[in-house]
């Protein structure tokens, strides 16, 4: 049963088609070939012909994911030769469902993410200052999509603005449902943050100006252990030599300083065979990693982000919480080519969305001009979720050709110097035909 479709902090509800009574009349035809992916006792059960649904995405989404679809169906293709087939299917958000459907975020949609589990999404429109919440942290929040998972790894002949992009090779795990992004905020001057702000003084003798507005910042054990506990599955499945929590615990004691230590004891409790941490590498192995083992430690979140300019090498797998986890991985793609080339997963015990980093850039959609590569490493990032390892390499290395080929849209184009860009569709096509037999 889908739950009440709403966005916490907008004006009003977020109207839903079919809440006066459920959905009668799909809008949406579902593909009569191919199955669904299911899961039994936790495991994931891919079928060889898979059922897909993706959401254009507003602004330049009509441009990436036309791109997109075909690079992901043309490594399948050539990895599998017909033995396994990924069947899309669109399904609406946004603008294009605004126009469809009279809603920003159609119940039918909701229900067809959580039927098919997996989903492919372009950028959506956020407003700011006003309006509706941010639909991207809606999903996440509504599928409780808990680990936000990004990797940033350089491809040799991006353009960069420090001088060895190489070194950079991590994998972000960002918790997506609490901290700050909860959306429990009161504006300055409301009834109730008058009525907070009384609160806090009467009860806790804890002043804050009355011209402010307020915001809770949530961060919970549950929602801190099962965020690490995916980074250190990941670190272990992929031979990963580290795991990193990242926090501002010496200021933010009780939250963030809380997210370092339910990390640490999580990692003690529940694989102590496979993870050791940096203090006893230090005082009990006189700093020589045992064999076998991953290594767990923690930063401050300020110095982190001078770390990841200055010994990006030293880290592989970084956990930390919702804000900081936004920051840094921002901070890291802009080392390997910026958004463009940052693919993104929001992934949950069952349902997963692989999305575009980036926001929407209305002003060149429809142009065919913009760099649809952070799409199509986030299909390829869907591509491993599946466990269809050999057509993920093929997307990875029909990019890593066209770029060191230089064939490449105006963003990278316009760095690299001298050299003709070429359109969206363009790019594709040159990422297809270097995936090579």
């Amino acid at each position: 049963m889908i739950k009440p479709c709403t966005l916490a902090g907008t004006d009003a509800p977020l109207r839903v088609l079919g809440s006066s009574g459920g959905i009668s009349d799909m809008k949406v035809k579902e593909p009569q070939k191919g199955e669904i992916v299911n899961f039994k006792k936790g495991e994931m059960n891919v079928p060889d012909k898979v059922i897909i649904p993706y959401i254009e995405g507003d602004g330049i989404g009509t441009d990436i994911m036309k791109a997109t679809l075909p690079v992901v169906n043309t490594a399948v293709q050539k990895a599998f030769r017909g033995k396994k087939e990924i069947i899309f299917f669109e399904i609406y958000a946004g603008e294009k469902a605004l126009a469809k459907y009279g809603n920003v975020m159609p119940e039918e949609t909701l229900v067809l993410i959580n039927k098919y589990k997996l989903s492919l999404k372009g950028p959506l429109t956020t407003p700011v200052g006003e309006g509706y919440r941010s639909l991207n942290v809606f999903l996440r929040q509504y599928f409780n999509l808990y680990a936000c998972v990004r990797p940033v790894k350089y491809y040799p002949g991006v353009p960069s603005p420090v001088k060895t992009p190489e070194k950079m090779d991590v994998v972000i795990f960002r918790e997506n449902t609490e901290d700050v992004y909860a959306g429990i905020e009161w504006e300055e001057g409301s009834k109730e943050a008058r009525k907070m702000i009384d609160f806090l003084e009467n009860n806790f003798k804890i002043k804050v100006r009355r011209d402010s507005g307020l915001g809770l910042k949530p961060i919970s054990e549950t929602g801190t252990k099962r965020l690490v506990r995916a980074a250190i599955k990941y670190a272990i499945k992929n031979n990963r030599k580290n795991v990193t929590l990242v926090h501002k615990g010496n200021i933010m004691k009780f939250t963030e300083g809380a997210f370092r230590n339910w990390g640490y004891e999580l990692a003690k409790d529940e694989f102590p065979k496979s993870v050791i941490t940096e203090e006893a590498v230090l005082k009990k192995h006189n700093h020589h990693i045992p064999k076998g083992k991953i290594v767990i430690k923690d930063r401050i979140a300020d110095s982190m982000f001078q770390q990841v300019l200055t010994r990006a090498d030293e880290y592989d797998v970084i956990a930390l919480p919702n804000l900081n986890g936004d920051y840094l991985s921002d901070a890291c793609a802009a080392q390997v080519g910026g958004l463009g080339m940052a693919p993104g997963a929001n992934i949950g015990d069952e349902i997963a969305i692989f999305e575009a980093t980036h926001g929407t850039a209305p002003k060149y959609a429809g142009q065919n001009k913009v760099n649809p590569s952070s799409l199509i490493l986030s299909a390829k990032l869907m591509l491993d979720y599946l466990g269809w390892d050999q057509a993920s390499q093929l997307v990875e290395k029909g990019i890593a050709r066209a770029i060191q080929q230089k064939r490449v849209t105006y963003d990278l184009a316009r760095l690299m110097g001298a050299v003709t860009p070429v359109k969206t569709s363009e790019f594709a096509e040159i990422i297809c035909d270097n995936m090579g037999q």
